[in-house]
């Protein structure tokens, strides 16, 4: 006789997590379309919902309607749930209700999550989900206490709702704010140029957030002996520290003169953290010239590192592709870092991400132009802010039609989820194989 087969068919991780947010995009769309969620108690399109929801979740910033002005209480809140869930992910968020709820998590569900966080094991994952929400918690309430009182000063009680919502949004790098008014919406922090707790505040909350737990965690272990992290860590701690310096100087000498010392240097530095990939903004970025901008699309696509609120192509990425590039022009076979060597998969991976990346902000930056008939650059800006789910705009996003938005939602998306991960979800059915077949010389180069 012969036995049943389980033809049962189990989602992969990617698959998982893809779906995730998929399932929570879609939620957040139906709540934030009910006529409680805006302000004049009308019901907003799905259109306006669909695109906040996936805006929130996929912690961009990107907004077709001012999130102060059009959005209820209950609107806001419903955003920044979504913020927080987009930010922390799907899968550890679920995790964590799991483990609240005193059920046990699988081997496939662990592996689920080590895909989700970036982590080098499976191991520990239940102590890691507990120190990612213990981390998150302390960071934002310690945001928001420091913002408090300036915020209260000027909105009254509304200030505490301000600094919580922010102190949130910041650390998930979701670039939301309610700063604006029926008279000037959109103007993010521009009113706070020069005050530095404000600033400072959410620029901490920016990095922090976008370093990525596990380096938070090998700091936690090993405290400030640098020699013992982990090289990723190592890795992304000093290209982090790089990536905002050199910015910042280029900001400092070409942009903002108008400005006193102190608010140029606090314009510099924020102008230069807050493209990875947080989407607030103290400066009109209108107003800077188009090698800045050219500049914060750079930031923009480089993202935030693995494991983190950030997206982006990622800063890791980065520094392997110019890690491998040294490596050929020392005639070394293999790139280094730290007394360490990068396989040739993380190589080939790192190239393929650039590849898709450039692709897809390139491709949906000429096609956005073409349909709305807009300047080129301006429609890159907002396909790399998408794609680096970062949330920095020249204007357009709340112009541009349906087709547009589209394919900045799919940016987005993409851009949160992974390259890799879409890659590797669509094709989880595909046999390895292991035939080789003949090898020939191409001269590149």
């Amino acid at each position: 006789m012969a036995l049943p087969i389980n033809t049962k068919r189990r989602l992969t991780p990617f698959q998982t997590i893809i779906l995730g947010f998929a399932i929570v995009i879609l939620t957040g769309a139906i709540l934030l379309m009910l006529p409680i969620s805006s302000k004049n108690g009308d019901a907003t399109s799905f259109s306006d919902a669909v695109f906040t929801s996936t805006s929130a979740v996929c912690v961009t910033g990107l907004v077709v309607q001012d999130t102060a002005t059009y959005w209820s209480a209950f609107g806001q809140t419903i955003i920044l749930l979504l913020i927080q869930i987009g930010g922390l992910g799907v899968v550890t968020v679920a995790s964590a209700f799991a483990l609240l709820s005193g059920r046990k998590i699988s081997l496939m569900q662990r592996s689920t999550i080590q895909e989700a966080v970036a982590a080098p094991k499976t191991g520990g994952m239940v102590r890691l989900i507990g120190f990612i929400l213990k981390m998150t918690f302390i960071f934002e309430l310690a945001g928001a206490l420091l913002m408090m009182p300036v915020f209260c000063k000027e909105f009254g009680l509304k200030g505490i709702w301000m600094a919580v919502f922010h102190s949130i949004s910041a650390f998930c790098n979701a670039g939301f704010d309610i700063m604006g008014t029926e008279s000037a919406q959109y103007t993010s922090f521009t009113s706070y140029i020069g005050n530095p707790v404000i600033n400072i505040t959410v620029m901490l909350l920016i990095v922090i957030g976008g370093i990525g737990f596990l380096t938070w965690d090998d700091i936690r272990a090993n405290k400030l002996n640098f020699k013992k992290y982990r090289m990723q860590s190592k890795v992304i701690l000093v290209f982090t520290f790089i990536i905002i310096i050199i910015p910042a100087i280029f900001f400092f000498f070409v942009e903002f003169s108008e400005l006193s010392l102190k608010d140029r240097i606090l314009a510099s530095l924020f102008q230069s953290i807050t493209p990875r990939t947080a989407g607030f903004n103290t400066a009109d970025l209108t107003a800077i010239s188009q090698a800045g901008q050219m500049i914060i699309i750079m930031l923009m696509i480089i993202g935030g590192s693995p494991g983190s609120t950030a997206g982006g192509m990622k800063t890791t990425t980065i520094a392997v592709l110019l890690g491998n590039a040294f490596s050929v022009f020392r005639r070394k076979e293999f790139p280094h870092f730290f007394g360490r060597r990068i396989e040739t998969n993380i190589i080939k991976n790192a190239s393929t991400i650039l590849l898709m990346y450039l692709t897809l902000f390139t491709l949906g930056g000429i096609l956005i132009s073409v349909i709305e008939d807009l300047p080129v650059l301006t429609c890159l800006f907002e396909t790399a802010s998408a794609i680096g789910t970062v949330g920095l705009s020249l204007g357009i996003t709340t112009e541009v039609g349906t087709l547009s938005r589209i394919i900045l939602m799919l940016l987005m998306f993409f851009g949160r989820v992974g390259g890799l991960t879409l890659i590797y979800a669509a094709i989880s059915g595909v046999r390895k194989t292991h035939s080789k077949l003949p090898q020939e010389k191409i001269t590149v180069g």
